[in-house]
Protein backbone atom coordinates (compact mmCIF):
# COMPACT_ATOMS: atom_id res chain seq x y z
CA UNK A 1 0.00 0.00 0.00
CA UNK A 2 2.79 2.39 0.90
CA UNK A 3 5.31 1.22 -1.70
CA UNK A 4 4.83 4.23 -3.96
CA UNK A 5 5.04 6.65 -1.05
CA UNK A 6 8.22 4.93 0.21
CA UNK A 7 9.81 5.23 -3.23
CA UNK A 8 8.82 8.88 -3.36
CA UNK A 9 10.28 9.52 0.11
CA UNK A 10 13.57 7.92 -0.91
CA UNK A 11 13.59 10.12 -3.99
CA UNK A 12 13.12 13.21 -1.80
CA UNK A 13 16.18 12.30 0.27
CA UNK A 14 18.26 11.74 -2.87
CA UNK A 15 17.09 14.95 -4.53
CA UNK A 16 17.71 17.00 -1.39
CA UNK A 17 21.23 15.61 -1.04
CA UNK A 18 21.95 16.40 -4.70
CA UNK A 19 20.60 19.91 -4.34
CA UNK A 20 22.92 20.67 -1.41
CA UNK A 21 26.02 19.21 -3.09
CA UNK A 22 28.71 21.02 -5.08
CA UNK A 23 29.01 24.07 -2.76
CA UNK A 24 25.39 25.10 -3.14
CA UNK A 25 23.67 27.00 -0.36
CA UNK A 26 19.97 27.42 0.29
CA UNK A 27 18.89 30.66 -1.33
CA UNK A 28 15.19 30.76 -0.57
CA UNK A 29 11.98 29.11 0.45
CA UNK A 30 8.42 29.76 -0.70
CA UNK A 31 4.98 28.25 -0.26
CA UNK A 32 1.38 28.92 -1.22
CA UNK A 33 -1.83 27.67 0.36
CA UNK A 34 -4.90 27.55 -1.89
CA UNK A 35 -8.45 26.72 -0.81
CA UNK A 36 -11.95 27.32 -2.08
CA UNK A 37 -12.89 28.56 1.40
CA UNK A 38 -10.70 31.59 0.63
CA UNK A 39 -12.68 32.15 -2.59
CA UNK A 40 -16.31 31.28 -3.33
CA UNK A 41 -16.67 29.28 -0.07
CA UNK A 42 -17.93 26.16 -1.86
CA UNK A 43 -16.29 22.85 -0.97
CA UNK A 44 -15.97 21.38 -4.46
CA UNK A 45 -13.75 20.44 -7.41
CA UNK A 46 -10.30 22.02 -6.87
CA UNK A 47 -10.97 22.26 -3.15
CA UNK A 48 -7.48 22.69 -1.71
CA UNK A 49 -3.77 22.53 -2.41
CA UNK A 50 -0.36 23.42 -0.98
CA UNK A 51 2.75 24.22 -3.03
CA UNK A 52 6.20 24.50 -1.47
CA UNK A 53 9.64 25.22 -2.95
CA UNK A 54 13.20 25.26 -1.64
CA UNK A 55 16.01 26.66 -3.78
CA UNK A 56 19.73 25.85 -3.69
CA UNK A 57 22.50 27.40 -5.76
CA UNK A 58 25.92 29.08 -5.66
CA UNK A 59 24.32 32.54 -5.45
CA UNK A 60 21.69 34.90 -6.85
CA UNK A 61 22.34 37.97 -8.99
CA UNK A 62 18.75 39.03 -9.70
CA UNK A 63 18.20 36.59 -12.57
CA UNK A 64 18.55 32.84 -13.07
CA UNK A 65 22.05 31.68 -14.14
CA UNK A 66 22.94 30.81 -17.72
CA UNK A 67 23.65 27.15 -17.06
CA UNK A 68 20.91 24.66 -16.21
CA UNK A 69 21.34 22.73 -12.93
CA UNK A 70 23.33 25.52 -11.25
CA UNK A 71 20.10 26.56 -9.54
CA UNK A 72 17.98 23.69 -8.21
CA UNK A 73 14.49 23.70 -6.75
CA UNK A 74 13.05 20.96 -4.58
CA UNK A 75 9.29 21.19 -5.12
CA UNK A 76 6.62 19.59 -2.92
CA UNK A 77 2.86 19.62 -3.48
CA UNK A 78 -0.45 18.46 -2.03
CA UNK A 79 -3.68 18.60 -4.03
CA UNK A 80 -7.26 17.56 -3.17
CA UNK A 81 -10.11 17.43 -5.71
CA UNK A 82 -13.71 16.51 -4.89
CA UNK A 83 -17.18 16.24 -6.44
CA UNK A 84 -19.41 19.30 -6.39
CA UNK A 85 -21.79 17.66 -3.89
CA UNK A 86 -20.19 15.44 -1.28
CA UNK A 87 -23.51 14.19 0.11
CA UNK A 88 -25.01 13.04 -3.21
CA UNK A 89 -22.41 13.28 -5.99
CA UNK A 90 -23.66 13.25 -9.56
CA UNK A 91 -22.50 10.14 -11.48
CA UNK A 92 -21.06 12.48 -14.14
CA UNK A 93 -19.17 14.60 -11.59
CA UNK A 94 -15.45 14.28 -11.03
CA UNK A 95 -14.27 11.62 -8.56
CA UNK A 96 -12.51 12.45 -5.32
CA UNK A 97 -8.76 12.57 -5.90
CA UNK A 98 -5.78 13.17 -3.66
CA UNK A 99 -2.27 13.74 -4.97
CA UNK A 100 1.14 14.15 -3.34
CA UNK A 101 3.98 15.34 -5.54
CA UNK A 102 7.68 15.95 -5.20
CA UNK A 103 10.23 16.90 -7.77
CA UNK A 104 13.47 18.52 -8.77
CA UNK A 105 13.50 21.53 -11.12
CA UNK A 106 16.14 23.86 -12.47
CA UNK A 107 15.89 27.55 -13.40
CA UNK A 108 18.14 29.18 -15.99
CA UNK A 109 18.14 31.95 -18.59
CA UNK A 110 19.08 31.97 -22.27
CA UNK A 111 18.98 35.28 -24.07
CA UNK A 112 15.70 37.01 -23.25
CA UNK A 113 14.01 33.80 -22.06
CA UNK A 114 13.78 32.43 -18.53
CA UNK A 115 13.42 28.65 -18.39
CA UNK A 116 12.19 26.16 -15.81
CA UNK A 117 12.71 22.46 -16.49
CA UNK A 118 12.15 19.51 -14.19
CA UNK A 119 10.23 16.47 -13.17
CA UNK A 120 7.82 15.45 -10.42
CA UNK A 121 6.68 12.14 -9.00
CA UNK A 122 2.93 12.40 -8.44
CA UNK A 123 1.38 9.84 -6.08
CA UNK A 124 -2.41 9.40 -6.29
CA UNK A 125 -5.11 7.35 -4.66
CA UNK A 126 -6.06 6.09 -1.19
CA UNK A 127 -2.38 5.48 -0.41
CA UNK A 128 -1.94 9.25 0.02
CA UNK A 129 -4.38 9.21 2.98
CA UNK A 130 -5.61 12.64 1.87
CA UNK A 131 -9.22 11.49 1.93
CA UNK A 132 -8.88 10.56 5.59
CA UNK A 133 -7.08 13.82 6.31
CA UNK A 134 -9.84 15.89 4.71
CA UNK A 135 -12.49 13.93 6.62
CA UNK A 136 -10.69 14.64 9.90
CA UNK A 137 -10.34 18.34 9.07
CA UNK A 138 -14.02 18.62 8.13
CA UNK A 139 -15.03 16.85 11.35
CA UNK A 140 -12.95 19.28 13.41
CA UNK A 141 -14.76 22.34 11.99
CA UNK A 142 -18.22 20.82 11.61
CA UNK A 143 -18.15 20.81 7.81
CA UNK A 144 -19.65 18.16 5.53
CA UNK A 145 -17.73 14.91 5.99
CA UNK A 146 -16.53 13.02 2.93
CA UNK A 147 -18.79 9.89 2.85
CA UNK A 148 -17.15 6.44 2.61
CA UNK A 149 -18.94 5.90 -0.73
CA UNK A 150 -17.13 8.91 -2.22
CA UNK A 151 -13.76 7.72 -0.95
CA UNK A 152 -14.47 4.20 -2.25
CA UNK A 153 -14.88 5.65 -5.76
CA UNK A 154 -11.84 7.92 -5.63
CA UNK A 155 -9.03 7.92 -8.20
CA UNK A 156 -7.00 4.73 -7.77
CA UNK A 157 -3.49 4.31 -6.43
CA UNK A 158 -0.84 5.33 -8.93
CA UNK A 159 2.63 6.79 -9.38
CA UNK A 160 2.90 9.24 -12.27
CA UNK A 161 6.30 10.60 -13.35
CA UNK A 162 5.63 14.07 -14.76
CA UNK A 163 7.86 16.31 -16.87
CA UNK A 164 7.36 20.08 -16.63
CA UNK A 165 8.82 22.86 -18.81
CA UNK A 166 8.09 26.59 -18.83
CA UNK A 167 9.60 29.42 -20.85
CA UNK A 168 8.83 33.07 -20.19
CA UNK A 169 10.10 36.49 -21.15
CA UNK A 170 9.80 39.54 -18.90
CA UNK A 171 9.16 42.87 -20.59
CA UNK A 172 10.01 45.79 -18.30
CA UNK A 173 8.01 49.00 -18.55
CA UNK A 174 9.30 50.69 -15.40
CA UNK A 175 6.92 49.87 -12.55
CA UNK A 176 4.96 47.55 -14.84
CA UNK A 177 6.32 44.18 -15.97
CA UNK A 178 4.62 41.97 -18.55
CA UNK A 179 5.60 38.31 -18.79
CA UNK A 180 4.20 36.11 -21.57
CA UNK A 181 4.90 32.41 -20.99
CA UNK A 182 4.34 28.93 -22.36
CA UNK A 183 4.20 25.70 -20.37
CA UNK A 184 4.16 22.00 -21.19
CA UNK A 185 3.33 19.10 -18.87
CA UNK A 186 3.54 15.39 -19.60
CA UNK A 187 2.51 12.83 -17.01
CA UNK A 188 -0.17 13.07 -14.31
CA UNK A 189 -1.70 15.71 -16.57
CA UNK A 190 -0.54 16.21 -20.15
CA UNK A 191 -1.19 19.68 -21.52
CA UNK A 192 0.14 22.69 -23.38
CA UNK A 193 -0.52 26.13 -21.89
CA UNK A 194 0.07 29.73 -22.96
CA UNK A 195 -0.56 32.85 -20.94
CA UNK A 196 0.62 36.16 -19.57
CA UNK A 197 1.36 37.72 -16.17
CA UNK A 198 1.28 41.45 -15.39
CA UNK A 199 2.95 42.95 -12.31
CA UNK A 200 2.42 46.54 -11.18
CA UNK A 201 4.81 47.54 -8.40
CA UNK A 202 8.25 46.99 -6.96
CA UNK A 203 7.79 43.68 -5.11
CA UNK A 204 9.03 40.69 -7.11
CA UNK A 205 11.55 42.61 -9.21
CA UNK A 206 14.88 40.80 -9.30
CA UNK A 207 13.40 37.87 -7.37
CA UNK A 208 12.71 34.24 -8.27
CA UNK A 209 9.01 33.35 -8.38
CA UNK A 210 7.61 29.85 -8.94
CA UNK A 211 4.25 29.08 -10.55
CA UNK A 212 1.64 27.21 -8.53
CA UNK A 213 0.36 24.35 -10.74
CA UNK A 214 -3.30 24.66 -9.70
CA UNK A 215 -3.92 28.42 -9.94
CA UNK A 216 -0.98 29.71 -11.96
CA UNK A 217 -0.26 32.27 -9.21
CA UNK A 218 3.48 32.92 -8.87
CA UNK A 219 4.82 32.81 -5.31
CA UNK A 220 8.10 34.38 -4.12
CA UNK A 221 10.98 32.01 -3.34
CA UNK A 222 14.21 34.04 -3.60
CA UNK A 223 13.21 37.43 -2.24
CA UNK A 224 14.52 40.97 -1.94
CA UNK A 225 12.73 42.15 1.23
CA UNK A 226 12.47 45.85 0.38
CA UNK A 227 9.16 47.22 1.77
CA UNK A 228 6.50 47.86 -0.84
CA UNK A 229 3.65 46.20 -2.69
CA UNK A 230 2.69 44.92 -6.11
CA UNK A 231 -0.55 44.06 -7.85
CA UNK A 232 -0.46 41.00 -10.09
CA UNK A 233 -2.84 39.88 -12.83
CA UNK A 234 -2.71 36.85 -15.09
CA UNK A 235 -4.55 34.73 -17.60
CA UNK A 236 -3.82 31.53 -19.47
CA UNK A 237 -5.46 28.85 -21.58
CA UNK A 238 -4.45 25.21 -21.95
CA UNK A 239 -5.10 22.32 -24.29
CA UNK A 240 -5.42 19.21 -22.13
CA UNK A 241 -4.75 15.79 -23.63
CA UNK A 242 -5.22 13.60 -20.55
CA UNK A 243 -5.50 13.72 -16.77
CA UNK A 244 -4.97 11.02 -14.16
CA UNK A 245 -7.47 12.95 -12.00
CA UNK A 246 -10.23 12.54 -14.60
CA UNK A 247 -9.75 9.01 -16.00
CA UNK A 248 -12.15 7.70 -18.64
CA UNK A 249 -13.45 5.12 -16.15
CA UNK A 250 -14.65 7.88 -13.80
CA UNK A 251 -17.64 8.91 -15.93
CA UNK A 252 -16.47 12.55 -16.04
CA UNK A 253 -15.49 13.55 -19.58
CA UNK A 254 -12.30 15.60 -19.70
CA UNK A 255 -12.60 19.01 -21.39
CA UNK A 256 -9.88 19.68 -23.96
CA UNK A 257 -9.71 23.39 -23.06
CA UNK A 258 -8.98 24.85 -19.63
CA UNK A 259 -8.89 28.56 -18.73
CA UNK A 260 -7.65 30.51 -15.69
CA UNK A 261 -7.92 34.19 -14.67
CA UNK A 262 -6.16 35.52 -11.58
CA UNK A 263 -5.34 38.61 -9.55
CA UNK A 264 -3.42 39.17 -6.34
CA UNK A 265 -1.53 41.50 -4.05
CA UNK A 266 2.02 41.13 -2.73
CA UNK A 267 2.84 43.23 0.34
CA UNK A 268 6.32 43.40 1.87
CA UNK A 269 6.95 45.02 5.25
CA UNK A 270 10.06 45.26 7.39
CA UNK A 271 9.53 41.90 9.10
CA UNK A 272 6.42 40.53 7.43
CA UNK A 273 5.31 39.62 3.91
CA UNK A 274 1.81 38.77 2.74
CA UNK A 275 0.25 37.54 -0.48
CA UNK A 276 -3.44 37.06 -1.21
CA UNK A 277 -4.79 36.13 -4.62
CA UNK A 278 -8.05 35.10 -6.25
CA UNK A 279 -8.19 32.74 -9.23
CA UNK A 280 -11.12 31.83 -11.44
CA UNK A 281 -10.70 28.27 -12.69
CA UNK A 282 -12.67 27.33 -15.79
CA UNK A 283 -14.51 24.05 -16.26
CA UNK A 284 -12.29 20.95 -16.31
CA UNK A 285 -14.86 18.33 -17.35
CA UNK A 286 -17.93 18.45 -19.58
CA UNK A 287 -20.58 17.98 -16.88
CA UNK A 288 -19.10 20.69 -14.67
CA UNK A 289 -21.82 23.36 -14.71
CA UNK A 290 -19.57 26.38 -14.07
CA UNK A 291 -16.11 27.52 -13.07
CA UNK A 292 -15.03 28.20 -9.52
CA UNK A 293 -13.24 30.87 -7.52
CA UNK A 294 -10.40 29.86 -5.19
CA UNK A 295 -8.18 31.97 -2.96
CA UNK A 296 -4.45 31.67 -2.31
CA UNK A 297 -2.61 32.88 0.78
CA UNK A 298 0.93 33.21 2.04
CA UNK A 299 2.07 34.88 5.26
CA UNK A 300 5.76 35.14 6.17
CA UNK A 301 7.03 36.59 9.45
CA UNK A 302 10.73 37.14 10.21
CA UNK A 303 11.89 37.13 13.82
Amino acid sequence: MFRSILLAALAVISLSSAAQAEDRVRLGYGRLLTNDSFGDVHDRWQTGSVASSRIWGPGWSGRAPLRPFDLLELRLGVQVMAPGDLRQPDPDDRPFAGALSLGLHTHFSRGDLDWTLGGDLVVTGPQTRLGELQTAMHDSVGAVTVPPSVLDDQVKDGLHPTLVAEAGRELDFGRARLRPFAEARLGAESLLRAGVDLTLGRVGQGELLVRDPVTGQRYRVITDPVPGMALVFGADIAHVAESAFLPESSGADLRATRERLRAGLHWQGDRMALFYGLTWLGREFEAQPEGQLVGSLRLQVSF
